[in-house]
């Protein structure tokens, strides 16, 4: 039973390190599922586990936990980046200028709240004091990111293996913080007069009447005479809206129109547009109407086809000339569930699902060049990931101050800003980005649960001193006062001054704490979108600033 016990017990052996990640993830992920009051922890009950194993002595050499720590952390943040980098600048629309600014006071207020609670309830002479209301703030937030950030950030001030245990104080504050997000959201429907069905029925409305930006299909006759003789190029250019004619039927035949195709009036056709432009279009071209496609000179047939192929990824509709090189329209472009019209500016993207409309052999060529193999997809892009992350701990390690070598973005925030620019504008440099949202979410996981079983394991030690007999019960109250304060501020500024629905205030504040079981509640109280929308609107932000100001306050207060 030697072997056994050395199996435990010996930390310099390779089976050891392993068993005790796999303990400790497995405990952790499991024991998260459990639900008190409807609400779990989920996969952050890895750190506890892993703080359980180190208070016992179940544990690994020093220099193992580090590494295993910092590369879980930066598989974890390179992984966000790449998943938000899409919609990352898109996000700063008009209401989301709005709600990401919202969000921004908000994590400004967190800190504040959490400096203010530094003067009044610590010793500020004591030198870990500031960084333990650092690790008291992140857990008051929810968000692990900003914990690795900081936590890195401490490390390269004192050292690996002196940087205060900030884990602790995270753990104490996180548990409460859940609950206290979920309770200020409540709490914020009484203060600002809320009635529910009231804002349903907002939401309902404001579908109704809002006109998406989605593609729209329609039938129309050419009744306009001053379009008799003109090509389809020129009513283009005289309409100055996008519009794509996939079919046309003249004089009995059915065929697909080009750029040098002659209308005549009388001429009914298959248009897609977006639904801003279609009382334009129908206003200029011709009435709606139904039209029976059974008269075709040759078979057309409408086909889905993915965008598999790299050397595709980055280029316009306008530069792959579909209908005159092919003979072929395209309708619409499917991107992440998302529904796009088809505007010669939009730069397709690996991963892209394009509706083709033609000849059957000329969509045949079609997918042919654009490679439609969904098994190529079913991988993530492993070069595309590590190329970004040799970028991003380069551009982490350069200093953001000329002559202060400490002042940089580190492991955390240098590839979390790689990825969100690769994500983005990777298909310019021949990057492929495309990842499936599973295989995303599982590294990312992996990262994850890696990063917090190696905290806990180094954390546990000490934990229970630090909760029995140290600050322990005085992070927990401060880390509540850090998670309620901000969001009773900023949620009925939201609702009363910029007249923002409950819901999407629901979601903005889970998105700014970066909290799925917030965003979790807000869904169940909702039927609509709402709450994911908000929770979309300002989640890249919140996470970008959650790790750099980690940084920016040990880097400037902390020394």
């Amino acid at each position: 039973m030697d072997w056994l016990l050395n199996l435990f017990t010996d930390t310099d052996s390779l089976a050891h390190i392993v068993l005790l990640y796999a303990v400790v993830i497995a405990v952790g992920v499991y024991l998260g599922k459990i639900k008190v009051a409807g609400i779990s922890l989920g996969v952050t009950f890895v750190l506890f586990a892993g703080i359980l194993a180190g208070h016992f002595g179940f544990t690994g050499t020093p220099s193992t936990l580090n590494f295993i720590q910092d590369f879980g952390l930066i598989l974890f943040v390179f992984m966000i980046g790449l998943q938000v980098g899409p919609g990352f600048f898109e996000s700063f629309g008009k209401t989301g200028v709005k709600l990401n600014g919202l969000a921004a006071t908000a994590i400004g207020l967190n800190i504040l709240v959490m400096f203010a609670c530094y003067f009044i309830f610590f010793d500020t002479s004591d030198k870990t004091a500031l960084p333990m209301m650092v690790g008291t703030l992140y857990g008051a937030v929810t968000n692990t990111p900003g914990l690795g950030a900081a936590n890195e950030a401490l490390s390269s001030i004192y050292g690996p293996d002196n940087a205060p245990p900030i884990a602790s104080a995270y753990a104490c504050a996180y548990p409460l913080a859940v609950v206290g997000i979920i309770l200020a959201i409540v709490c914020i429907k009484y203060v600002c007069k809320v009635h529910l069905d009231q804002e349903e029925a907002e939401l309902e409305a404001q579908a109704n009447a809002n006109v998406a930006k989605k593609p729209h299909k329609m039938h129309i006759e050419v009744t306009n005479k001053y379009l008799e003789g003109k090509t389809l190029l020129q009513v283009h250019n005289f309409l100055n809206r996008d519009f794509v004619c996939s079919r046309i039927l003249h004089e009995g035949h059915v065929s697909i129109p080009n750029r040098n195709t002659v209308f005549h009036v009388g001429d009914q056709l298959f248009i897609v547009c977006a639904e801003s432009d279609y009382e334009a279009i129908v206003a200029f071209l011709g009435p709606v109407i139904e039209v029976d496609w059974e008269q075709t000179d040759q078979p057309l047939v409408s086909r889905r086809i993915v965008v598999t192929n790299p050397a595709i990824n980055g280029k316009t509709f306008g530069q792959m000339h579909f209908s005159s090189v092919y003979g072929v329209n395209v309708t619409r472009v499917t991107r992440h569930g998302m529904d796009l019209f088809a505007s010669p500016s939009l730069p397709l993207q690996v991963g892209d699902r394009i509706m083709v409309v033609g000849p059957e052999d000329a969509v045949e060529r079609v997918s042919n060049k654009m490679g439609n193999s969904v098994k190529r997809l079913d991988a993530p892009n492993i070069a595309t990931i590590f190329v970004g992350i040799f970028l991003g701990i380069i551009f982490g390690s350069l200093p953001f101050i000329p002559g202060m070598p400490l002042m940089k973005l580190g492991i955390a925030g240098g590839p979390l800003i790689i990825a969100i620019l690769i994500g983005r504008y990777g298909y310019k440099i021949k990057l492929v980005t495309y990842t499936t949202t599973s295989a995303n979410m599982m590294l990312r996981e992996i990262g994850l649960v890696l990063f917090l079983a190696s905290v806990g394991i180094k954390a546990g030690a000490g934990f229970f001193e630090t909760v029995m007999e140290g600050d322990g019960l005085l992070y927990v109250l401060t880390g509540f006062i850090i998670t309620v304060v901000p969001i009773m501020i900023v949620g009925p500024i939201a609702r009363m001054k910029f007249k923002f629905n409950y819901f999407t205030i629901a979601g903005m504040i889970a998105g700014t704490y970066t909290d799925p079981p917030a965003l979790a509640y807000s869904n169940s109280i909702c039927s609509k979108e709402a709450p994911a929308v908000g929770y979309s609107t300002v989640y890249p932000l919140s996470m970008f600033l959650r790790i750099l100001t980690a940084q920016l306050i040990v880097l400037f207060f902390c020394q």
